[in-house]
């Protein structure tokens, strides 16, 4: 139990110190306090302190030199695409920036995901994409609809058979989750894209990947639109 509680307190140590330099609170350049001075400021360990930082400067954030200190690192060293660092930046975004950001990348990997996918999913992957999709058609608030809504997305994703497109689910899943949250909670009908979605599914079900891609782009662009508040009542076409 003790091992448990150490583990998480290194997990918190870490967050409380990622999100701070994340959100701009400590700065590029900026030297931490000494250890022992940071240790008693944050009423923890320096073995703690020692390993949150170990991770932290892992994941590019920090870096600590000889008669120099921990300083923190300018956001080109980042590992933008660590999962931790990601969730930290989605937190600390403004909700326009994020939404921006996260659609921009969306619109370049997740049309070309489902021509993928049309051309290349399993008997057993296209049930999976079925099973997502009509757990999204029951869902009963737009908590469950966001859940089953990143379900699908998932689904897309694996059908692609391509372990780097997979893998990197693991890493957009956080952000993918907050915005589909935002984006239910956002519009009065929180299924006001299933109909895309039902265009998604059967154009891969049918094995036609440019429809895929056309469907999923044409998704992708309402969303935006509902984040924005410029939607108004479009129907698939």
């Amino acid at each position: 139990m003790r091992a448990v509680n150490i583990r998480n307190l290194h997990g918190h140590v870490t967050q409380q110190l990622g999100v701070r330099i994340v959100n701009g609170t400590l700065r590029p350049g900026d030297a931490l306090p000494r250890e022992d001075i940071l240790a008693e400021q944050m009423a923890i360990s320096r073995t703690v302190l020692r390993e949150a930082i170990r991770v932290l400067s892992a994941k590019g954030l920090i870096e600590a030199r000889p008669k120099v200190g921990t300083r923190i690192r300018e956001e080109r060293y980042w590992h933008q695409l660590d999962a931790d660092v990601l969730a930290w930046r989605c937190a600390s975004m403004p909700t326009t920036d994020f939404t921006q950001k996260l659609v921009e990348m969306r619109e370049i990997i997740e049309p070309a995901a489902a021509a993928h996918a049309a051309s290349r999913c399993s008997a057993e992957q296209l049930e999976d994409l079925q099973a997502a999709y009509l757990a999204m058609e029951a869902a009963r608030d737009s908590d469950e609809w966001a859940e089953a809504d990143l379900e699908f997305h998932e689904a897309v994703l694996k059908a692609t058979n391509n372990e780097l497109m997979i893998s990197l689910f693991s890493v957009v899943e956080t952000a993918l989750g907050s915005y589909f949250v935002l984006s239910a909670r956002k519009s009065n009908d929180f299924k006001y894209s299933l109909p895309y979605h039902r265009k998604v599914f059967e154009a891969i079900r049918r094995r036609q990947p440019e429809s895929a891609r056309r469907a999923m782009q044409r998704m992708i662009l309402d969303s935006h639109a509902n984040m924005t508040g410029k939607r108004r009542g479009r129907k698939p076409v």
